[in-house]
């Protein structure tokens, strides 16, 4: 298995919807695996497909960072069923090297969808979790995480991330 290259902001791949997956096959797994890879390389918790320039509905999420095999997430065609609360909190993005944002989002959430042989699955989560979950499914929508912030914080990430890329350093 191989890592995966991550596709940084501005790339338009990021903000593209994406397609279910239907097939579930060896492809597939060996795919994932490389995205469950380049996540723990990235020291990440949470990647979704279109970050590494794939187009299909599949996240990896792994709270441990590789530590407990049991804790990692790898869902097909995830979909929040529902969401409860709301908590602020710090929240960054491996397409998003080094930027922080105070991102609010549901406490709580259930996620229905389908493991990597096709059987559904269902999951729910609360706190980090719930976080790492929201934020992953909505990259598969082409949303990004700041798109969730107010028109003023987005404007100032994105300047900065502009000043990154002119200096070279993005």
């Amino acid at each position: 298995m191989a890592a995966i290259e991550i596709l940084k902001y501005p790339d338009p791949h990021l903000q593209q919807e994406c397609r279910p997956i239907e097939t579930f096959d060896d492809e597939l797994r060996a795919f994932a695996q490389d995205m469950v890879e380049t996540m723990h390389g990235a020291i990440g918790i949470g990647l979704a497909a279109p970050q590494v320039g794939d187009d299909r509905r599949l996240l990896v999420a792994d709270l441990s960072v590789g530590q407990d095999p049991e804790a990692l997430l790898v869902m097909a065609n995830p979909k929040v069923e529902r969401e409860e609360g709301e908590i602020k909190g710090d929240e960054g993005c491996l397409s998003f090297p080094e930027l922080i944002l105070v991102v609010p989002r549901p406490a709580e959430v259930v996620v229905s969808g389908q493991d990597l042989d096709g059987n559904p699955i269902r999951v729910e989560a609360e706190g980090l979790m719930a976080r790492c979950l929201h934020h992953e499914i909505d990259h598969l929508h082409g949303v990004l995480f700041i798109d969730r912030v107010s028109p003023l914080r987005r404007d100032l990430a994105r300047r900065k991330i502009a000043k990154r890329i002119r200096a070279g350093d993005w």
